[in-house]
């Protein structure tokens, strides 16, 4: 297993970030895809048309999301903490990717960058 840390600069207010990561109508926006969310603890999420699944852990609103990310359809420990920081540019966002999958890692990890977060920061240009 394998994990990631990284940091990406959005040129939005942590708000607006936060919103977009955790609105359902905001999610399909950027991704294009059909999505389900609801910041809720306990509540499953389903991104980019069921890709990306799992339950929502913890949410601290404009600050923080915790999510357990399922791979191959079934229960994992893989964590995803996504923490929020003002930033000068707008936000400074901390991602942390626990427990990801060997098999799955250079997918996972070129997914954030180009997938997730590249797709995200198109949003706010």
């Amino acid at each position: 297993m394998k994990s990631i840390k990284r940091y990406y600069i959005l040129n939005a207010d942590p708000k607006d970030v936060y919103n977009a990561l955790t609105n359902k109508s905001m999610l399909e926006i950027w991704t294009g895809e059909t999505a389900e969310m609801e910041p809720v603890p306990g509540s499953p999420f389903s991104l980019w048309d069921g890709s990306i699944t799992g339950i929502n852990l913890e949410f601290e609103e404009n600050k923080k999301i915790v999510q357990q990310w399922f791979f191959d359809e079934v229960n994992s420990d893989s964590i995803v903490t996504m923490k929020l920081h003002p930033h000068k540019k707008g936000t400074s966002l901390e991602l942390i990717h626990t427990n990801i999958p060997d098999e799955a890692y250079a997918n996972i990890s070129d997914g954030w960058d180009e997938d997730y977060f590249g797709a995200l920061n198109e949003l706010f240009i």
